[in-house]
């Protein structure tokens, strides 16, 4: 630590931050623009200029820019010297002299980081008369709204867009003052992280095409913390609302987790809860065979039948869900018993998810958080798709491959913020990033190696590196001339390393690659290395659900056909997307009653007999375990309309309406708040003891207070309803959590999971979240990141896995169909986004071109594939990159999510369909 004066008071500070860091960090006010944690100084903007001395005798001092000057030990600077006041007020001039007076129409104004430099350097006056420079705007696709009027030249978005998040297609062009950053030609920005310009530009150049539609000021938002439902990553939202309907989603920061940024799918995924066809009512099918419409019934009504069917059921069974909360599956289980809990998941799919659970549990090698994976020094992916699968993880890779070169920094004693510095003392060095995996995209232009092949080649890779890291691994023997190299290369990078991390997951549909993975970090962890394990899982509670426990989704099927049970209540699953269309419709045909609560119309809500309208994510309390075993909570952040509750809420009523007039207690019935449940799930199985410490409880004030959703700002609560009643009506009480539904509460510090929005004074923009951090860039204070539920013990000595599989041979009648997640598209809930929608590719089927000329298909061709019963109609990609023998399917909101990797023979299954062809 060093000590600096700041305006004659003493500050202790970490000596490895730059001036502007270690301010912000005690508090101080000193404006900025091209300054970001996440990304480092490059002094571009000139706006964070204070005056530094050289002692306490000097009284002339100089101006430097705060951002890159290093912290030293009893370095004197002035923040409120008249010369750097005036100096921070001239920049805002010049800056402004081409910057519209649109406030009050920019979909930036009450949040912009612009707007809060211009008072806090009190320019007030624009002295300037001559004309503004003027550009086009481009039109960006249907996420990104660019007015490059509004641009001020710092910077920010091209370093993010192009050196952190690896995109390519956004640059700046010009020079000097007339500069224009955008597209080459009007455009879709190509990277999967480009929502994140809305929040990396200070100004609203770079602004949420979704929020425009439905646009409400920061202020009259009604806010409270989710978590990301589109992969099982978890990362941290915002979820805002005003007048029942979702707003927009932002990043939340949490420093064990996203840190400062989302992927596009978690950003703008979110209009499914606004989606037409959300269930609102509840409905009961009138006829037994489930053909004619659903009629709405009152909710009391309802559940008097439904306690009727229950107390009359000769068997009732449950399916959980992957992306139910864990609180919802633990009703059902609690509901139905532990024995009749069906996880509502494929066969495959639960072999791939225990052995995963189980590698975590019974090694030494601890689960990788997103942070983790940021700071790893070297990496080895076998398998998955990060992109696609859990693109904020492919993100954090990009940061990796900075680590080992930064040693050459460290040496050279270059201040790792500064970032021009660091780039060019790096150049192109990147540290070890070895990607091995079924098809190519841009992320393998940033790896040290790649190797595309089919799964069990896959797997081969991985056992063969364990065994040549050693520490008594089995080894693979027979391999080709270039793949024992790399495989050489690969083991000695991760040998070399200090935090190296091994990334799989189930995507692959491999099992093998799975224990390989842990076969590689089990023989680092052997050596003395402190390796990290990273398993990427197909939904956002899918470790929830796995580590709860439950049946096979075919003992369902099995209950039920043969006549064990003639109940079933279906949890927030759509069953088709699990399992074959003949054996579901067989298995609903055979149930007598078929209860089923979900949020969103699907297949399975038509075969119900009683639909029972679920909330979402953030129309709901719940908890959430991500891929790492991190429980997080998320929060409601408005009370949903009509009839539409909580999953564990109608499971609730359910047990009390069965136990009605009879004796037996369904565990259930006792539950009145969330707490309750929070308690009964903690007591559902060991691994879930924890859970109470997630976040506080609902009992939990400050002075007596709770803590609002609303801003201290927020206006029109009595002008919204106005052509109802002049009267406001009373907020809705929330009796499960510590916030507010109002603009009324405790304002002060809060335990991170309860900030419903960053601000501070002179602070309106997401820049205010360094004001919740003692050390900007750490974590928040009283950050609470969520309660990791698996950890393991480092002593421990698992077996080896020994099953490794022999290499691939393509058939010669048949082709190994290999699955091809897309990140728009393949997620179930944001394909009703509508702009999502906008961006999700036609359905395809991929081959190599030797495959494709064996088979007749030309590239672009199209095509109806049937499987299991069902045609496709895709279109042909012919793909170099596509591993000979191997086709690949693309994952679209309407393909059947079966056990994958499959032979399928092509010759009968496609159909080519003349004189259709896409471009």
């Amino acid at each position: 630590m060093a000590t600096i004066i700041v305006d004659n008071k003493s500050y202790s500070v970490d000596e490895r931050q730059n001036l502007l860091a270690a301010c912000l960090g005690h508090g101080l006010n000193v404006p900025y623009f091209c300054w970001h944690p996440a990304m480092g100084s490059v002094g571009a903007c000139r706006q964070c200029a204070v005056k530094q001395f050289k002692d306490d005798r000097d009284q002339s001092g100089r101006l430097v820019m705060s951002c890159m000057t290093p912290v030293t030990n009893g370095t004197r600077i002035s923040i409120d010297d008249p010369e750097a006041l005036a100096f921070r007020a001239s920049v805002i001039e010049w800056l402004m002299v081409n910057h519209p007076h649109d406030c009050p129409v920019c979909d930036e104004g009450g949040e912009c980081h612009l707007q809060d430099m211009t008072v806090m350097t009190r320019h007030v006056y624009r002295r300037s008369r001559f004309p503004k420079r003027t550009h086009r705007n481009q039109s960006l696709g249907p996420f990104i709204r660019h007015e490059m009027n509004r641009c001020i030249q710092c910077y920010r978005c091209v370093r993010f867009y192009r050196d952190y998040a690896g995109g390519r297609d956004l640059n700046v062009f010009g020079s000097h003052d007339a500069l224009y950053f955008g597209r080459e030609q009007d455009g879709t920005l190509e990277n999967e992280f480009s929502g994140n310009l809305v929040e990396v530009c200070p100004t609203g150049v770079f602004t949420d095409k979704t929020f425009f539609r439905h646009y409400t000021r920061k202020w009259d938002l009604q806010s409270a913390q989710s978590i990301c439902s589109h992969c099982s990553l978890g990362c941290n939202t915002t979820a805002s609302e005003r007048s029942g309907i979702l707003r927009r989603i932002t990043n939340r920061f949490n420093s064990q987790v996203n840190g400062y940024f989302l992927c596009d799918r978690g950003r703008f995924g979110y209009e499914y809860v606004n989606s037409d066809k959300r269930i609102k009512h509840v409905r009961v099918q009138l006829d037994q065979d489930r053909t004619k419409t659903a009629a709405p019934q009152e909710a009391s009504e309802v559940l008097n039948i439904i306690g009727a069917r229950l107390r009359a059921a000769h068997g009732i069974i449950g399916i959980g869900s992957p992306r139910a909360s864990l609180e919802a599956n633990v009703a059902l289980r609690t509901l139905v018993g532990p024995q009749q809990f069906f996880l509502g998941i494929n066969e495959h799919e639960h072999q791939l998810l225990s052995k995963v659970l189980s590698v975590l549990w019974t090694g030494p090698v601890p689960s990788a958080s997103i942070h983790d994976a940021e700071q790893a020094d070297a990496v080895l992916v076998l398998g998955a798709d990060l992109l696609n699968e859990a693109p904020r993880l492919a993100l954090a890779l990009l940061q990796s491959i900075r680590q080992q070169p930064m040693e050459r920094v460290d040496d050279l004693k270059i201040p790792r913020w500064d970032e021009a510095a660091v780039r060019n003392a790096v150049q192109n060095r990147r540290g070890p990033l070895f990607l091995a995996g079924s098809q190519r995209t841009w992320l393998h232009d940033h790896a040290t190696d790649s190797y595309v092949a089919a799964p069990d080649d896959i797997a081969r890779l991985g056992f063969a590196v364990a065994g040549s890291i050693g520490q008594g691994a089995p080894s693979v023997s027979d391999l080709r001339g270039e793949i024992r190299e790399l495989t050489h290369r690969v083991a000695e990078a991760l040998g070399n390393a200090q935090r190296p991390l091994i990334i799989a997951g189930t995507g692959s549909g491999s099992l093998a690659t799975i224990e390989a993975a842990a076969n590689v970090a089990w023989a680092l962890h052997r050596r003395g290395k402190a390796p990290r394990l990273s398993f990427v899982l197909p939904e956002c509670n899918s470790a929830g659900l796995g580590l709860l426990g439950g049946g096979r989704l075919q003992g369902a099927f099995d209950s039920i056909s043969q006549g064990k049970a003639d109940t079933v209540i279906v949890l927030e699953n759509d069953l088709y997307r699990r399992a074959e269309e003949t054996q579901v419709d067989a298995f609903f045909d055979a149930a007598h009653t078929v209860i089923v609560i979900d949020s969103l119309e699907n297949r399975t809500t038509t075969k119900a007999d009683v639909l029972l309208p679920a909330a979402t994510a953030v129309e709901s309390d719940g908890t959430f375990v991500s891929q790492e075993g991190r429980a997080q909570r998320f929060y409601q952040a408005f009370v949903p309309e009509r009839e539409i509750k909580e999953g564990w809420r109608w499971l609730s009523d359910m047990a009390r309406a069965a136990s009605q007039e009879t004796d037996v207690d369904r565990g259930v019935t006792t539950w009145r708040n969330y707490d309750d449940v929070v308690s009964a799930t903690a007591r559902a199985a060991p691994e879930l003891a924890h859970i109470g410490k997630v976040a506080p409880s609902a009992s939990f004030r400050l002075m007596g207070q709770k803590i609002p959703r609303q801003s201290d700002r927020c206006s029109g609560r009595t002008s919204l309803i106005a052509h109802l009643t002049v009267h406001e009506p009373a907020p809705p009480v929330d009796h499960d959590s510590p916030l507010a539904f109002t603009m009324e509460g405790y304002r002060g510090p809060v335990p991170s999971p309860l900030i419903s929005q960053f601000w501070a004074p002179g602070w309106n923009s997401i820049q205010a979240v360094n004001t919740y951090q003692d050390e900007v860039g750490g974590p928040l204070r009283d950050e609470m990141p969520g309660v990791r539920l698996i950890e393991p013990d480092a002593t421990m000595a698992p077996a080896w896995f020994t099953a490794i599989p022999h290499p691939f041979q393509p058939r010669s009648d048949q082709w190994l169909l290999l699955a091809r997640p897309a990140l728009f598209g393949s997620d179930e809930l944001s394909n009703h986004s509508p702009a999502i929608v906008e961006r999700m590719a036609q359905p395809f089927l991929s081959l190599h071109p030797s495959d494709g000329a064996r088979l007749s298909l030309d590239d672009h061709s199209m095509i109806d594939l049937t499987l299991e019963g069902k045609t496709y109609s895709l279109a042909v990609h012919l793909d170099p990159f596509t591993p000979l023998g191997t086709t690949g399917l693309f994952l679209g909101p309407d393909v059947f999510r079966g056990q994958v990797p499959a032979w399928v023979n092509l010759f009968k299954a496609v159909t080519i369909v003349p004189r259709r062809r896409v471009a």
